[in-house]
């Protein structure tokens, strides 16, 4: 006979399975984590000391999980490096690193901790996942041996992996994913041979789970959503905020749009390195999020999320992102442009030189079409609209075709395409639609403070970025991010035989 403790915990489970099946929606949550970092050092920790320093951070998480399940959320997502930082060379994350087994052992750590010893942080997440009733994800290290006859293998004999776990409510370990696309300094990583394109279905839909840069490219991200037809992403994300374009917030909420899914982004908080921005995101817009760039406090989010978007009523048609656009002839591009930097890239740019107009602008195969009236502009404020078609990045380069209504930094138009967060002009209205030569455009607007705008912009099937009923607060930016995944540079750095993973 069954111990009393296990009886109840098998029907709390039970119990929370029925009740996601009887509905078409589950309440999912992230939480934006401050995470305690470990010292600085250019010697390996001990395996001790390491375990304390991530105990540190799992007991924050685990009170952000036990206060999600409690207001019944069924899954939570907790942030990239959320259990031990950034702080590493490849010597000095090891210690921090356990072996993740392949999901198809049915595994519950929580249960049988000595199976594929030491693992007690994999124990700690299956627990909370277990007592808690409540699908967990998490982001931690994985190590596999290697030898000489691998000859992909690392001088160190290992290989070291971004990886990100899923276990769910019984403890089970149910997902493994190790991240493809590593940030350039992420050089305490190897990537694996081949993208791994990890998908697991639930009583509330199929899920897809990817890690901060794969959101991205094409390999997993777009294979997840267009291939695999996942229904929600899990987006663990240590994402340093870039205005104009791409802080957390913004480009999260516009992929889920874009790609029609929803998207469970969690990001790390740490403002010293700009990194804020969490949400709960759906292809109509988000559910809720939060953006602080003043505190060093964390912050859990909830919401009610539809189970199978594309079966909603409200789910957005499809858009040609180019019909619009390519049908105007009475809007010649304009004479009077100036090159803008955002960043490295560099922008075609024309002055909103009055409070209403139509505009075009053109750089390579992109042309940005934008019809606006201004409600009160300040004159000490200029707007642009911008075009950028060709390669971002430094080191590791994609292609991107962008369409924007941008503020400028000041009235110098030296300053236009530099951060921006406030801003004093609303619009009447604007109507911003371009050009595109790929399937796979990002919409999004943003005010004044980087705060979004839900429900006060459309996009229309002949792909229109327009506002309903002009801008309720001042405008900082309206943007149609483009990406031509087929134009993208080959990555520079998987081409050593010290990254490729058997």
């Amino acid at each position: 006979m069954l111990p009393s403790q296990t009886l109840l915990h098998t029907a709390v489970f039970a119990l929370t399975v029925l009740q996601a099946l009887a509905s078409d929606t589950f309440i999912a949550a992230v939480y934006e984590h401050a995470v305690i970092l470990p010292d600085a050092t250019d010697e390996p920790v001990s395996p001790e000391d390491a375990l304390a320093l991530m105990n540190k951070n799992m007991d924050v998480l685990e009170e952000a999980i036990k206060e999600a399940a409690q207001q019944g959320a069924h899954i939570i997502v907790t942030p990239e490096d959320g259990i031990y930082g950034w702080r590493f060379t490849r010597e000095t994350i090891y210690p921090y690193l356990e072996d993740i087994p392949d999901p198809a052992v049915n595994w519950i750590p929580c249960t049988d901790p000595t199976r594929f010893a030491p693992t007690p942080v994999q124990e700690r997440l299956s627990c909370m996942a277990r007592n808690n009733s409540i699908y967990v994800v998490a982001n931690i290290g994985d190590k596999k041996l290697c030898n000489s006859s691998d000859l992909g293998c690392p001088s160190d004999g290992r290989y070291q992996y971004n990886t990100d776990v899923v276990f769910d409510p019984e403890g089970k370990l149910l997902a493994r994913y190790h991240k493809y696309n590593l940030f350039r300094r992420e050089t305490q990583f190897n990537y694996p041979k081949e993208p791994e394109a990890i998908t697991f279905e639930t009583p509330f839909g199929k899920f897809g789970i990817f890690t901060c840069f794969d959101i991205l490219f094409h390999e997993p991200a777009v294979v997840l959503v267009s291939e695999l037809q996942v229904d929600t992403v899990l987006f663990p994300t240590a994402w340093m905020n870039v205005l104009p374009f791409l802080t957390a917030v913004e480009f999260h909420s516009a992929w889920a749009m874009g790609m029609g899914v929803n998207l469970l982004s969690a990001n790390t908080h740490n403002i010293s390195l700009a990194m804020t921005g969490s949400g709960l995101f759906t292809p109509e817009g988000p559910a809720a999020y939060h953006y602080d760039s003043g505190t060093e406090e964390g912050r859990l989010l909830l919401a009610e999320l539809s189970a199978r978007p594309r079966l909603s009523p409200t789910y957005p048609p499809a858009v040609n992102w180019s019909l619009y656009a390519t049908s105007i002839k009475k809007f010649p591009e304009e004479k009077d442009t100036f090159s803008g930097a955002v960043r490295r890239d560099i922008f075609t740019f024309s002055e909103l030189r009055c409070k209403a107009g139509n505009y075009t602008v053109c750089q390579g195969d992109l042309c940005c079409h934008l019809v606006y009236r201004m409600l009160n502009k300040s004159k000490d404020e200029v707007y642009v609209l911008g075009a950028f078609d060709g390669l971002h990045g430094s080191l590791i380069k994609y292609h991107w075709q962008i369409c924007t209504l941008l503020k400028c930094k000041s009235t110098d138009l030296s300053t236009c395409g530099q951060p921006v967060e406030t801003a004093q002009t609303k619009f009447e209205m604007f109507s911003l639609s371009g050009t595109f030569d790929t399937n796979y455009v990002f919409p999004e607007v943003l005010y004044s403070g980087v705060q979004l705008a839900p429900g006060e912009f459309k996009v229309l099937r002949d792909g229109r970025l327009k506002s309903k009923h002009g801008t309720s607060q001042p405008l900082v930016t309206a943007t149609l991010f483009g990406r031509l995944y087929e134009k993208d540079l080959p990555h520079p750095l998987r081409t050593s035989p010290y990254n490729i993973t058997p």
